[in-house]
């Protein structure tokens, strides 16, 4: 590094001003276009909600749990490809893969208006959660390499609470495009897949030519800029590369990363895990494994699994139950639309507190107990009136939960493959709650669906006791290594560099490692 970089991060004035100037830059050349993907991704899956009140089930003669199973299909693919695809993404290069996989959704989302019966709807939906399983956990991984750990719930969020404003947007759509029923002789549904695949390819190709691969190829930055941000990122995660000493006793207190900001680490040489090794890590089986092995991978997966269960039931069946409480066609899809908006502002509220206060669980432990109560009163309720005020309490509570537990692994894993391995298992893992969200809210329900509600209550509970749990781990694993009890972590890993089974880098394993709650 230049003497002249050196003093930059030695100048705590120029310092803040150069990471303000770089961070604005990436979050208005980076977050605009993740932004439209994601909110593509949730309007094409939900979609299909909106198409079924609109006259899909009856054109395409579904009966009983047809229109369950079509959606619960759409799951086992997804599920499959989110692993691969994310081992693949840095591979194929971030800023190629995830336009790619849009771009095949949008095409596959036009194609459902040719489905003319239940086994097209399945071969359709089969396509599409091949094409849209990688994007999330390709998303998070992407932006864990442009941010630093505690930099990246905001942006997270800025990306998942435009899938807050899709379902409002979504719902505005079906309205608007409804309006086309009849128009060269297609019935309105099609045209919401048509309209909305069609926008999808559009996306697709805006984010192909704004994304960059990664910071060093960041075209928007200058020189300077560029040189700045590699080193700003290579110094927030700084364990991931270098075998560090225990730190100064006068900064005991300082988190791992103020630490590495301020160079109050000593370090100690290791042949290996140069700059240049990380950015040239290879596949290894043995990282894959130990993103498997990860209690939190678990923990926090099957948390998810449970917030899932809530968050999906809620989007795929709103217009449905809301066409419960009375209201039909257009009504029906307009009232969709409000109780997203205040989830969406309680996303981005949150993830600012929980980047400040480098807390993830926590929050979520906060917020849930809101869905919690949604679905109680939703359960209790007796008028039509009282179900609808439920509503914002469920969104309110698991629309910002679902940024803090996709921060939880990014912040916790170090290794590139075995990032990469967390991230997409947590998602596979939570994504199977799809199966359950799409058989607990059915027809013969209407209009109460208690016990979908009941399924739901039961899940995001479970998702809250599975978060306390993963906090009470991290602080008992932090006291740890703060004792020095994780010390010969160290002496194994050298080990396994010495016997030639490993050339990824120490990082989450470094007792110096701190894990975000």
């Amino acid at each position: 590094m230049s003497a002249s970089m050196e003093n930059l991060f030695n100048d705590p004035v120029r310092h803040s001003e150069m990471s303000k100037r770089v961070l604005w830059k990436l979050d208005c050349h980076i977050l605009p276009p993740l932004a439209l993907l994601w909110l593509a991704n949730f309007i094409d899956r939900s979609n299909i909600g909106n198409a079924r009140i609109a006259g899909l089930e009856t054109d395409t003669g579904l009966h009983g749990n047809q229109f369950n199973i079509v959606l619960t299909l759409f799951y086992v693919t997804y599920i499959l490809v989110e692993i691969p695809s994310n081992i693949v993404l840095k591979k194929m290069q971030p800023n190629r893969w995830i336009p790619l996989l849009v771009f095949l959704w949008g095409v596959v989302t036009i194609l459902t208006c040719l489905a003319k019966d239940f086994a097209g709807l399945i071969v359709v939906r089969l396509f599409l959660g091949l094409c849209e399983g990688g994007l999330l956990p390709g998303l998070v991984l992407y932006l864990s390499t442009i941010y630093k750990k505690h930099e990246l719930q905001l942006r997270v969020s800025i990306f998942y609470a435009s899938a807050s404003l899709s379902g409002a947007f979504g719902g505005l759509l079906a309205t608007a495009i409804l309006k086309m029923n009849g128009i060269a002789n297609t019935p309105g549904w099609k045209w919401i897949f048509i309209l909305e695949g069609l926008a999808t390819v559009i996306i697709a190709f805006i984010a192909y030519f704004f994304l960059p691969r990664d910071l060093q190829s960041a075209k928007f930055l200058t020189e300077e800029e560029r040189a700045f941000a590699v080193e700003r990122f290579r110094r927030g995660n700084l364990t991931n590369s270098t075998i560090l000493s225990s730190p100064s006793p006068t900064s005991d207190n300082a988190s791992d990363t103020e630490k590495a900001e301020k160079g109050d680490f000593t370090q100690r040489t290791v042949p290996v895990d140069t700059a240049k090794d990380l950015e040239e890590e290879r596949f290894e089986w043995r990282e894959v494994w130990r993103g498997v092995t990860d209690i939190q991978t678990w923990l926090t997966g099957i948390a998810y699994f449970g917030l899932l269960v809530g968050l999906y039931s809620y989007s795929l069946f709103l217009p449905t139950i809301i066409a419960g409480l009375g209201y039909h066609g257009s009504q029906a899809q307009l009232r969709t639309v409000p109780p997203y908006v205040p989830a969406a502002f309680l996303t981005v509220v949150v993830a600012i507190f929980s980047d400040r206060l480098k807390w993830r669980g926590p929050f979520i432990l906060m917020c849930l107990p809101l869905s919690i109560i949604g679905y109680i009163i939703a359960i209790a309720a007796e008028t039509n009136k009282v179900r609808y005020i439920a509503v914002f309490f469920m969104a309110a509570g698991v629309y910002p939960s679902a940024p803090c537990i996709l921060s939880i692994l990014p912040n916790n894993s170090s290794g590139h493959y075995k990032k990469a391995t967390t991230t997409a298992l947590q998602l596979a893992i939570a994504n199977m709650g799809g199966f359950v969200a799409t058989f607990a809210y059915t027809p013969d329900q209407r209009p109460r669906y208690i016990r979908g509600h009941t399924i739901s209550l039961a899940f995001v509970s479970l998702a809250w006791v599975l978060v306390a749990i993963n906090v009470a781990y991290c602080m008992w694993e932090n006291k740890a290594r703060r004792e020095g009890r994780r010390q010969d972590n160290i002496t194994k890993y050298e080990k396994l560099r010495a016997e030639g089974k490993t050339r990824a880098p120490i990082g989450d394993r470094h007792p110096n490692f701190v894990l975000t709650l």
